[in-house]
This record gives C-alpha cells, structure tokens and sequence, in this order.
C-alpha cells in the first residue's frame, strides 16, 4: 500500500510540474555562421625595432576559416515576465586546438554564456525592468555607437509617457574583482604589482539616462552618462603587465604607444575617478525619401596618476621630458546624408573627432569611450550585415573614431536581381592629432599599437588611409544568406612625420591592407 501511495504521489507532483510549466512559453533564436577570407590586415610588411632587428609584421595565415554559433532561449510566462539566455559558440578557427575546432573537434571551454536576463514590469504600471547580462547599446545615428556596443552586466529601466515621449535609465558594471596584486614579468614569471589587496577599489560603475523623443519625421534620444572608476579597475588585464593605475584599455586612456606610459604611471591618491559622457543623436525622416542622421558626442575622464613623457634622447636617457596627466576627454560628430531611389540608396557620409594637441601634460584630447562600434565601413569599421571579426580572420570589428576625421560616398543595397543586393563604398580617413605628438611616441610605429583594441590607427595630420568596400549578399532561402565582402585599404601614413618617434633608432615599412571573406548565415 505504501508502494502504491508513494508512486501516487510522485505522479502527482510530475503531472502538476507538468502543469506549471505548460504556462511558460518557450521561443528559440539562433545564427550559425561559417566564414572563409583570404587577405592580408596588416598596415606594415616590416618593421626595424630599438634593437636594431628587423622584424616581420604580416606574419598570419593569409587563408583562415572560422565559425560562431549563438542559440537564445527565451521563457515566457506572460508580457510583463520573461527570462532569457544567450549562448556563444566560438569563434573557432578551423584547426585550432585550444578552439574546439582540430581533429577530434573535442576541445573544453568553448561554450560561453553571452546573455541572461529577466524582463519585467511593475505591476499596475507600464514601467519595464531589465537586468541581468544583457547587451548594451547607447542611443546613436550615423556611423553606429562611438561610446558602448556590448554584453554587460546592470539593470535598465525604460517608460513610455506617450507615443513622442520615454525615458530609460540605467546602471551598468563592466569591471569588478578583477584586481590582483601578482601580474607577469616580461618572461612570464610572477610578481607582486601593487600593495593593495586583491579585488580592492577595482569597480567600474555607469549610471545613464536617456530621453528618446518621437514626432511625425523626427527623432532625437539626448543622452548623458556618469561613471566612476576605481583606482584598481582592471589593472591586472588592462596592459597585460599591471601598469595601468586606473586607466583600462586603450579607449578610456593616453595613447599606449608614448614613451613612459603606461609603464612608468604613478600612483594616486584618489580611490574613485569621474567620467562623463553625453550625446545627441538625431535623424529627420519629414523629407522622404531623403534620409538625414547626426550623432554628436562628447566624453571625459578624470586623471588617474601622471607620468612621465620624454621624447628623444640615446639610449633610454631622455632629451627631455615632461610630467603628464592621464586625463582624456573630447568630442565626436558624425553624419549621413542619403536619398533613396527604386534601384538603390547613395549617400555621404562623414565625421570629425578632436584629436590630441601634441602636449601630453594636458592629458589627451580624444574622446574616450567603452566598447565602441564605428560601422561607417565594413573593414576598418564593423558596416556588414554578417561582419564579425572571425569572419575568415581578416575583419577589424569594433572601432572608436577618435582622434580622425573622414569623408565618404556609398550606395547601399542596389538590387538588380532578385534576392541579391550590393554596397559599395569609399571612404577617406584623416587624422586630427597633431604633429607634435610623435615626438613623444616609443617607436615610429607606434601608430599600430592601438588597431584592434576598439581602435583604429592613431593618425596624424599628416597622414591618411583610403578605404573601398563591396558588400555583396544573396537570399538563397527565408533564413539562409550568403555574403561576400570584399575591401581594400590604401595607406598613407606618412614616414617623415613617425621618423622623430622616440631615439628616432626606429623605422617601419608600410603596406596596404586587402581582405575577400565569404560568410553563410543560417539565422532562425
């Protein structure tokens, strides 16, 4: 008897878990793609070091392979609750071992969780909440994001007054506990760094809030961002080596490539710095099919520590030398004109960012940001439908403008058959930092340091890059898209100007930069 009331019972509980859970509805998203590229995206052949050596710099594979995998599964109990996650596979170069991808296809660590949230409401309210892991993108027009475009952990708050009228606030925490004292010496040996303790003042916190506004032809999303920084934030990560006193990546900082910084950067006495960003994105849509958008952008971050910027001299003894701030702040416009016709949309685009003063005892005059994602164009910038920078190894990805400016002409989506659109682009890039600040620089090639780390090259007046893409995609099946993407970069830089980098003992050769990639896409 017993037996048969216990397996009653754990019916019972089956049949009403059953039940419960025939209220949630469950919705699948994923993407699989596959990319193939061939090129080359390196701006230098060669380079000749301090030491006198000359080393190679296009030294990968000019053929890569590669796929990225996202599934989302999202849980809906009813509209004003629901949970979803994302998940991330890759991205796998083909043959890769620590990847998952070489014989046997066996290799741990390759699944990541890129989101987790809940979405919900306040009840009796139209208040939305959502927190969680969460992607994250500042309001922007005209060329995408030059401030965040990324997965991130907070909680973002939004309410509909009317149909002209919201606002969203939210908190966001991009680094915490990531401090510690041990790092690595230039052999790969460990060191204790710093005196503080593990994890301590090593917060970064940002608190923004958003006023989209909506009229008949008109929309406009002021915008502003306070943050605060330990003095800790992400020093362990940031330069590999534990110098960075408050000043992660390459985007919220001096530029990395002068002399002494950030290897010789001081301490502080503060425990938090300030940061601000503001913005004024806008797009007039009354003239249709005239298309009108502009981003204005303005940031700041507060010095963290000083260093010391020398330029010239024989062998590390500086000629001269001046006590620097690490303070950043600056301002970017950008925009895009387009008028659309039955066979395709042509358009001008372009942008001005200010651009440092070649005086490294004010601190930098480009404008920092987070994780910014210029899409302008498809090889500097991130301007494809499929463009990720696995795609066949060869694409740039994420870009600030900082510190350039640019002009360009596009047609996008020209369409003479069925299903297959193209867009073609040209674009030239300027510098807007001054001459001056070379001389400040390590090397003469220092301007590459910082391409690849939400960064583009660091250019000079002097200098300049010419950009052309052709983006070709075809609709074979509803879900199922091909895209060939072909680019190639003209280079600029000027060599008279980089030769008075540092002991002037430095020297590189330039070369364009070209890329084919081939990527299928299966979304659902």
């Amino acid at each position: 008897m017993k037996k048969i009331l216990t397996v009653l019972l754990a019916a019972g509980m089956l049949l009403g878990a059953a039940s419960g859970a025939s209220a949630i509805d469950f919705k699948a998203k994923g993407q699989w793609l596959m990319g193939f590229g061939v090129g080359d995206k390196n701006l230098m052949s060669h380079y000749r070091n301090r030491a006198g050596e000359k080393i190679k710099k296009n030294t990968s594979d000019t053929f890569n392979a590669t796929q990225r995998i996202r599934l989302q599964l999202e849980a809906v109990a009813s509209e004003s609750l629901s949970g979803t996650v994302q998940f991330q596979i890759g991205n796998q170069p083909w043959g890769k071992a620590d990847k998952g991808a070489a014989l046997g296809a066996d290799g741990a660590n390759q699944i990541g969780v890129r989101q987790a949230y809940i979405d919900w409401m306040v009840p009796q309210t139209d208040l939305k909440v959502r927190m969680g892991l969460h992607e994250v993108i500042l309001p922007n027009k005209a060329g995408g994001t030059a401030v965040m475009d990324a997965p991130v952990a907070g909680v973002v708050a939004s309410y509909q007054f009317n149909e002209n009228l919201g606002l969203t606030a939210l908190w966001m925490r991009p680094f915490n506990d990531n401090y510690s004292q041990e790092t690595k010496n230039s052999d790969g040996t460990s060191r204790v760094w710093g005196s503080d303790p593990d994890n301590y003042l090593d917060n970064m916190d940002l608190f923004g809030l958003m006023v989209p506004v909506t009229l008949d032809g008109f929309e406009i999303t002021p915008w502003a961002m306070y943050g605060m920084k330990g003095k800790n934030t992400d020093k362990f990560n940031a330069y590999k080596n534990g110098f960075a006193d408050g000043n992660p990546y390459y985007t919220l900082a001096p530029y990395a490539g002068l002399n002494g910084y950030p290897g010789n950067l001081g301490g502080t006495g503060k425990a938090y710095g300030s940061m601000f960003w503001a913005g004024l994105p806008f797009a007039i849509t009354a003239w249709d099919p005239l298309n009108i958008e502009v981003d204005i952008n303005y940031g700041y971050v507060e010095s963290m520590g000083r260093y010391t910027a020398w330029k010239g001299g024989y062998n590390d003894v500086p000629m001269a030398s001046k006590r620097s701030s690490t303070e950043r702040q600056g301002w970017l416009a950008k925009a895009l004109v387009e008028y659309k016709m039955d066979w395709g949309v042509p358009g001008i685009f372009g942008w001005y960012g200010s651009g440092d003063d070649g005086n490294p005892k004010n601190g930098s005059e480009r404008m920092p940001s987070i994780a910014p994602y210029g899409n302008f164009t498809s090889f500097l910038g991130d301007g494809g439908p499929y463009s990720w920078g696995g795609a066949g190894g060869n694409d740039m990805g994420a870009l600030s403008y900082a510190g350039t400016w640019g002009i360009g002409l596009q047609i996008r989506d020209m369409s003479f058959v069925e299903d297959l659109k193209h867009t073609f682009r040209v674009a030239y890039w300027g510098g807007t930092n001054s001459t001056s600040a070379v001389k400040y620089m390590a090397t003469s090639y220092a301007w590459d340091d910082g391409r690849g780390n939400y960064d583009g090259p660091y250019l000079t007046t002097n200098d300049g890059l010419l950009e052309f893409n052709l983006v070709n995609e075809y609709k074979m099946y509803e879900n199922f898209n091909v895209y060939l993407d072909l680019g190639y970069v003209a280079n600029f830089m000027d060599n008279d100007t980089w030769k008075k980098a540092g002991q002037r003992n430095t020297s590189f050769e330039k070369q364009d930069m070209w890329k084919a990639q081939l990527v299928f896409g299966y979304s659902f």
